[in-house]
């Protein structure tokens, strides 16, 4: 049994985190897990002189394009085995028939039988009730969730919480440093207590279909949030823009399984160069689902309280406006100068 938490945390979680990526409101969780569990199998596989790798991916999901893009990329000559992709069983409830005729144990029965993912990042629910987008996710039933309680269940008082980063790299909560898989447990527990994290979200699969799901990230969602918070003050405007936009190809990458790819590698080099001023403290404000900014300090901020003030200052002169106005709107001022003549 491998523990590959401290590798998922520094080697897949981190870097996506430096980029700010997001697949439509969804953190990623499962999708940069499964090349970490992929590369392990990879590797255990090679050593053993294994001839093929077997995985209990369905037919219908993504987890089988990102263990088989992994074992592609790692390993391309070993065979790959999908059960579900050759036997008859074609349901869960057909999964729990077989289970049950063979005296095979399960943790769970059609009542409770939700697809789950749950890994030290997040926790995943589909299926049964979730599958109807008109019905709303029973937050507040025993045992639905499992990484906190909703924010109605939440503590009417806020809890605050300071996050350090470094060079983009989260080191320390409230002045204690911190190992990576250390904070990662931390802040799940500091926000599942406050109702942080849960996304209820209908997304498109890589295979093509949409599908419903209710995600539970609490530390992700308040690490993500300080992250963006302390890039605020320390990158440029056009850096910050450049980076959002590839940050939609970034989470693409990730949730389509090509993490062992030129691509995303070559991504990961650009983020790690924006990230070199990206230190300071963040704090932050944990109140019944909501994550509110609670102040930024930063040794490399871009933010001078001289130039931005509405009081008098010495330092920005207003009258250099007009100029800039004048050469900004040049080609708004021409096209409306001819379009006068052509008669529009």
């Amino acid at each position: 049994m491998l523990d590959l938490k401290k590798d998922f945390v520094e080697n897949y979680i981190f870097p996506t985190l430096k980029f700010g990526a997001k697949y439509e409101d969804y953190l990623l969780g499962t999708s940069f897990a499964r090349p970490c569990i992929a590369k392990a199998l990879a590797d255990i596989a090679i050593k053993e002189g294994a001839d093929a790798i077997c995985h209990g991916c369905t037919g219908k999901g993504n987890d089988q394009v990102r263990f088989e893009l992994t074992l592609k990329a790692l390993c391309p000559d070993m065979a790959i085995i999908a059960p579900w992709r050759e036997w008859d069983i074609e349901s869960r409830d057909e999964e729990i028939d077989y289970a049950e005729a063979h005296h095979i144990p399960l943790k769970i029965n059609r009542e409770t039988n939700y697809s789950k993912d749950k890994n030290l990042w997040h926790l995943s629910h589909e299926g049964l009730d979730l599958e109807k987008p008109s019905l709303e996710p029973q937050y507040n039933k025993p045992g639905f969730l499992e990484l906190g309680v909703s924010p109605e269940q939440a503590p009417d008082k806020p809890t605050y919480v300071t996050l350090h980063f470094e060079k983009g790299i989260p080191t320390a909560v409230d002045g204690k440093e911190m190992g990576a898989v250390e904070l990662v447990e931390y802040l799940n527990k500091l926000g599942g207590e406050n109702g942080i994290g849960l996304v209820d979200l209908v997304e498109n699969r890589l295979v093509g279909m949409k599908s419903r799901g209710v995600y539970e990230t609490p530390g992700g969602t308040i690490l993500y949030r300080a992250h963006e918070a302390l890039e605020t003050l320390c990158l440029d405007k056009e850096t910050a823009r450049i980076k959002s936009y590839l940050s939609i190809k970034f989470a693409d990458i990730v949730y389509n399984g090509q993490w062992f790819s030129p691509l995303r590698e070559a991504m990961s080099a650009f983020v790690t160069e924006t990230q070199k001023t990206v230190t300071g403290d963040v704090k932050l404000k944990l109140y019944k689902g909501n994550v509110i900014n609670a102040g930024i300090t930063s040794p490399y901020t871009l933010y001078d309280e001289e130039v931005a003030t509405f009081d008098e200052d010495h330092v920005y002169n207003q009258a250099d406006a007009g100029g800039f106005i004048n050469i900004f709107g040049l080609p708004t001022h021409v096209k409306a100068k001819l379009d006068q003549k052509r008669g529009k």
